[in-house]
């Protein structure tokens, strides 16, 4: 019996992070709306290209496959387009395959306030400021930045890794070390805390959710030797030691582990992502979103100390 969507994990993402919109929506900065729906409608068959979150979308909804009985994941697509304007963003969403359902088009208003309706635990957009707006009212929600894709098909794999501080976890220790960039008073702060869990960042649900998938993959490799898993969850993080050891007592607080784990102490993050290739990546800090990683969909969380300068 499938999952109540109360009980599914669930993402919501704008055709803008699932679909590469650069023409149309060039057409709509020039001309404006009345060009845009012609626009629309003339190229209404033309499938849209693959956006920077589809590789990470249509892995994600493989885990329905894997699952059929269950069918504990979901995507909803949450679109700026009106219903008239949204059609070729859903035909191509049919053209391409996608398992994808359910959608809320906005008319050009912010579609963030139907992410609890939804049950969302994660909101994908290229549009910053709908992004910040979900952030600011505590909605999970993440900027997709320009990237080059590389989908390649033969990857049975689902990878998905994860900033710690600001992003699974709160900025606590991250607002530490930013008020006077002190390391060694971050290191003597996280030792003597090392047994007390962090709070749950903005992604903490999601993160916790997709974690819980690996134990119904866990039970089919059970009973099934032969079964290759999906999903492969990591953290890379700029902590070292001894600050890893409040990372590893806050994951186990909350019951979940992951695939691997990397603790680079200041590290380049780029040499990690290009040699675990991730099909999505979540970030805080836009300095560690920069061009260095090659075929990763980066995602800005725009949340706490590190962004409140911008914000």
């Amino acid at each position: 019996m499938a999952y109540p969507i109360e009980n599914k994990l669930v993402i919501g993402i704008a055709s803008s992070a699932l679909f590469d919109l650069a023409e149309s929506d060039a057409v709509f900065r020039e001309k404006g709306v009345e060009a845009y729906r012609q626009y629309q409608e003339k190229h209404i068959d033309q499938p849209l290209r693959p956006g920077v979150a589809f590789p990470f979308i249509r892995r994600f909804l493989e885990i329905n496959k894997r699952f059929t009985e269950q069918s504990p994941v979901e995507v909803v697509l949450l679109s700026r387009n009106s219903p008239e304007t949204g059609l070729r963003v859903f035909r191509s969403i049919q053209q391409h395959e996608l398992d994808i359902t359910r959608a809320a088009f906005n008319a050009g208003n912010s579609p963030h306030l139907y992410l609890p309706a939804f049950n969302a635990s994660l909101f994908l957009s290229a549009n910053e400021e709908d992004v910040q707006r979900a952030i600011d009212a505590h909605y999970p929600a993440g900027t997709v930045l320009p990237t080059k894709i590389f989908d390649d098909e033969k990857d049975g794999e689902l990878r998905v890794a994860f900033d710690f501080d600001g992003v699974i976890a709160d900025d606590e220790a991250e607002a530490v070390f930013q008020q006077d960039r002190n390391l060694a008073a971050f290191h003597a702060h996280e030792a003597s805390k090392q047994a007390i869990a962090l709070r749950p960042g903005p992604l903490a649900d999601f993160f916790r959710r997709l974690a819980a998938l690996q134990q119904l993959e866990e039970a089919r490799k059970a009973n099934d030797p032969e079964y290759k898993k999906l999903v492969r969850i990591a953290i890379i993080t700029a902590r070292s030691a001894p600050a890893h050891e409040r990372v590893v007592t806050t994951l186990k607080s909350w019951g979940v582990s992951v695939d691997e784990a990397f603790f680079l102490g200041g590290m380049e993050k780029a040499r990690i992502l290009n040699a675990l290739k991730p099909h999505i990546f979540f970030d805080d800090q836009r300095g560690h979103l920069k061009p260095g990683a090659d075929n990763v969909s980066m995602v800005h969380v725009p949340f706490g100390v590190t962004n409140k300068a911008r914000h």
